[in-house]
C-alpha cells in the first residue's frame, strides 16, 4: 500500500512538472514574433502595475509628509478658534461619527432586508434582474447628484442643512453597496443548508435568521465596513446637506438637528479658504485632515480583512 501511495505521489509530481516542461517547450517552439509580442505585453502589464502602485504610494507619502507633522494631540482634542489662533478638529470628528452611526441605523435594515428578499423570497427572476440592474446603476451615479437630491428633498424637509439630512442622503448613497455585498454573501451559502433546514421542518424565516444570515456574516460585515469607508471619504454629498457648523455638540440628539462639518467637508473648506491659524496655515490643516482620513480608511480596510478571517473560523 505504501509503495502504491508513493508511486501515485511521484506520478502526480512528475505529471505536474511534465506539464510545466511541456508548456515551456511549446512556448519555445512558438515563432519569435509571437514570443516577442508576449514579452512586450507582459512588460507593459508590469509597467502599468508598477506605475499605479508608485502613484498611490507617492500620493499617500506626500500627504503624510505634509500632514502628519501638524497632527497633534491638541489638534485632535480641541475646537477651532480664531481668537486664540488654535486649530481643532474634535467637532469634525464627532460630526463624522454622528453621520456614520445615523447612516448605518437607516441603511442597514433597508439594505440587508432588500438583499434577503431579492435572494431568498423573490420568485420573478426577471423583476430581480431589473432591480439588480437599477441598483448597479445607482452605484455608478456621481455623489454630487445625491447631494443635490438630498438638498432638494431632505434639507427642505428638515428646514435646513443638518446632520440628519446629511445622514439620510448618505443612506441612499451607500444602499447599493450594502444590498449588492449582502446579496453576494448570501449566494455563497450552499443550497444544502437551505434544503436541510426545510427537511427538518424549519420555516423560511427561521432558516434565514438562524442559518443563512450567520453563515454569510463575514461577507455582510465586510460590506458594512466598506460602506463606512465610503461614508468617511464622502464630501460632495455632504457639502449641501450636512451644514457648515463647527461648534462642539456632545449631545447626539441635539447634534442631529444642527448643521456640522464632517472631516471631508472641513478638509474642503480649509483647502479652499486661505488663512492662518497661529503658526499653521489652512493648507497645512487640510493636509493634516487628509492624513487623518487616510489613516481611518487604512484602519477600516485592515479591520475588514481581520474580521473576515475571524468570522470564517467561527
Amino acid at each position: 500500500m505504501r509503495e502504491k501511495v508513493k508511486l501515485k505521489t511521484t506520478n502526480s509530481k512528475n505529471a505536474k512538472t511534465g506539464n510545466n516542461n511541456d508548456v515551456g517547450i511549446i512556448s519555445q517552439k512558438l515563432p519569435f514574433k509571437r514570443r516577442f509580442h508576449g514579452y512586450i505585453m507582459k512588460g507593459f502589464i508590469f509597467f502599468c502595475v508598477a506605475f499605479a502602485v508608485s502613484l498611490i504610494l507617492f500620493l499617500i507619502g506626500y500627504i503624510f509628509y505634509r500632514g502628519l507633522p501638524h497632527v497633534t494631540f491638541s489638534m485632535l482634542t480641541s475646537t477651532p478658534s480664531l481668537l486664540r489662533g488654535t486649530v481643532g478638529i474634535l467637532p469634525n470628528l464627532l460630526y463624522t461619527v454622528y453621520i456614520i452611526f445615523t447612516t448605518l441605523i437607516i441603511s442597514l435594515p433597508i439594505g440587508i432586508g432588500a438583499a434577503v428578499y431579492l435572494n431568498e423570497y423573490a420568485t420573478n427572476r426577471r423583476l430581480v434582474r431589473i432591480i439588480e440592474f437599477t441598483i448597479e446603476t445607482l452605484a455608478g451615479i456621481p455623489s454630487i447628484i445625491y447631494g443635490l437630491v438630498g438638498f432638494l428633498i431632505f434639507v427642505r424637509m428638515m428646514g435646513g442643512a443638518t446632520i440628519l439630512s446629511g445622514s439620510m442622503t448618505l443612506s441612499i448613497l451607500v444602499l447599493p453597496t450594502v444590498v449588492r455585498t449582502t446579496q453576494e454573501a448570501l449566494k455563497t451559502v450552499p443550497i444544502s443548508y437551505r434544503e436541510g433546514s426545510v427537511a427538518l421542518g424549519a420555516t423560511k424565516w427561521y432558516s434565514i435568521r438562524t442559518i443563512i444570515l450567520p453563515s454569510s456574516l463575514d461577507g455582510i460585515v465586510s460590506g458594512v465596513i466598506l460602506a463606512i469607508g465610503r461614508m468617511v471619504a464622502e464630501s460632495a454629498a455632504l457639502l449641501f446637506t450636512a451644514g457648515a457648523g463647527h461648534a462642539l455638540i456632545t449631545n447626539y440628539f441635539a447634534a442631529l438637528q444642527t448643521g456640522g462639518r464632517p472631516l471631508t467637508v472641513a478638509l474642503y473648506f480649509y483647502a479652499t479658504e486661505p488663512g492662518q491659524w497661529g503658526d499653521v496655515s489652512s493648507t497645512d490643516v487640510a493636509f493634516a485632515i487628509a492624513a487623518v482620513l487616510i489613516i481611518i480608511v487604512l484602519v477600516l480596510n485592515f479591520l475588514t480583512k481581520l474580521l473576515k478571517r475571524k468570522l470564517k473560523k467561527i
